[in-house]
């Protein structure tokens, strides 16, 4: 089978629904199917809002709509899914419900606790936008049986669980980074934004060192804040794998993730 994932979360983005496509791939493929993924660079984009990182494709329905069709043509059987609820995704669902194209779509992110946490836009209002979205799909797919209850308690219950892996060839025990910081050392992996809830991590009385590791658009402000932290950037996969071995204890202050797959990575590395 042919797997074609519409994403407007896409490389060189580093994020939890870019690293879930690409580990699901990479076991399709293994599995013996094909992949290909659509995402914003193949359009004309612009950054989106508070996330330049974030690139929004413009005006993508006719590009998307060529592209669709050329994978369906191609014979043989082809499964269409949508990772995301941005311009592509939305784009994406309109083709499929226009050609009676099924498709799955996927909840990667609680928009509804991220824009009230971003914009104070009310939930109700980003409910009724996801409800619009998913239940036009097949299916639609939550990481965990809470985050299904969830979207079903609004109105969401076309669902199924597809839960979340981490490359353990990638994320394992490694000799640990020389960080010469007074212990224990506590830890922060991920996109360094308002909705994370990272600022209750670093106003934490705690004894040590706090290292927060990523980039976002709340980082100017979290350095001036807490200018005792240390802020390590972005980390290629190896070195990220000995920081997680390095800490000693490793924290998720999120209150809007659907899942948190720097869970697993900091688990997996021991």
């Amino acid at each position: 089978m042919k797997i074609v994932t519409v994403t407007d979360a896409w490389a060189p983005q580093v994020n939890g629904v870019v690293r879930t496509i690409e580990a699901t791939n990479r076991e399709l493929e293994r599995a013996g199917h094909t992949t290909q993924v659509i995402g914003p660079d193949r359009f004309a984009s612009v950054p989106c809002p508070g996330y330049a990182e974030i690139r929004l494709a413009v005006l993508p329905y006719p590009r998307l709509a060529r592209l669709l069709a050329d994978a369906l043509d191609g014979g043989g059987e082809v499964a269409v899914h949508i990772a995301t609820e941005g311009p592509l995704g939305a784009a994406a669902s309109r083709w499929c419900r226009r050609h009676g194209v099924p498709f799955t779509s996927a909840y990667h992110t609680r928009f509804p606790q991220f824009l009230r946490a971003m914009y104070w836009v009310p939930e109700d209002w980003t409910y009724a936008a996801m409800r619009r979205f998913h239940r036009k799909a097949a299916v639609a797919m939550a990481p965990t049986p809470t985050v299904a209850a969830e979207l079903r308690a609004h109105g969401i219950d076309n669902i199924a669980i597809w839960s979340r892996g981490v490359d353990t060839d990638a994320f394992r025990p490694s000799p640990p980074l020389p960080l010469d910081l007074p212990k224990p050392v506590f830890l922060y992996v991920g996109r360094v934004s308002v909705e994370k809830n990272i600022a209750d991590f670093l106003l934490a009385d705690l004894p040590g060192s706090k290292i927060v590791a990523g980039e976002g658009p709340a980082l100017p402000q979290l350095k001036r804040r807490f200018p005792e932290v240390h802020y390590l950037g972005v980390l290629p996969q190896p070195d990220l794998a000995r920081l997680y071995g390095s800490a000693d204890v490793f924290v998720f202050p999120s209150r809007s993730d659907t899942f948190g797959l720097v869970l697993l990575e900091a688990l997996a590395c021991g």
